[in-house]
């Protein structure tokens, strides 16, 4: 009697055990379907089907599906790294430009420092223009001299060249310092702006 107890009471311990199993099923590569109570190694990249204990589907993989939610997954997680590091360099920038300055005319001071550091780089760039403008001149007169009696010296040649070179060399960086102003201008407008902001953000 006692062994006939001891086995009923141990199917019925293993019975929720047996209604909670769960298995999975796919068709691999090679046409085979495979079963197992872990997802079987031929089913890994294929459709699976998780089966209850009675062997109803109650889930399917798509090994596609999934793979389109890590990618989901890690963009979201790439996008929320970047917005952090902006966020910590925003805040680094914020500090740096409160450090910086102590009020709204300190901006506008260092913005008349820097225009005039600017007109100063200008003013020297358009002197050497106009000497080398004056060299090029003394050439083109010395290679008048030898028209109609001999062929000017190749040195006289080359310096015309070097002259030329120099001269578009110059005003290239006369341009450049020019459109610096915009620029310079347009620093401080945005330091004055984010300054305005966080001095009475407080």
């Amino acid at each position: 009697m006692i062994p006939r107890l001891a086995v009923l009471a141990a199917v019925l311990a293993l019975a929720p055990l047996a209604a909670d199993a769960q298995s999975y099923r796919c068709v691999g590569k090679d046409g085979k379907k495979y079963y197992g109570s872990t997802i079987p190694t031929p089913c890994i990249g294929q459709p699976i089907e998780q089966l209850n204990a009675q062997g109803t589907v109650i889930r399917r993989i798509d090994p596609q599906a999934s793979a389109a939610e890590r990618e989901a997954k890690q963009a979201e997680e790439k996008k929320k790294r970047e917005e952090a590091t902006a966020a910590k360099e925003a805040a680094r920038r914020n500090r740096a430009l409160l450090a910086t300055y102590s009020s709204e005319k300190d901006i506008e001071d260092a913005r008349a420092r820097a225009l005039a550091d600017n007109q100063k780089a200008v003013k020297e760039i358009e002197a050497r223009i106009d000497l080398i403008r004056k060299r090029r001149e003394g050439y083109e007169k010395e290679v008048e001299f030898y028209k109609g009696k001999s062929k000017p010296p190749a040195k006289l040649n080359e310096d015309i060249q070097n002259a030329e070179m120099q001269l578009k060399a110059q005003e290239g960086l006369l341009a450049a310092k020019k459109k610096e102003v915009d620029t310079v201008n347009a620093k401080y407008d945005e330091d004055k702006k984010r300054y305005i902001e966080l001095t009475r953000r407080k």
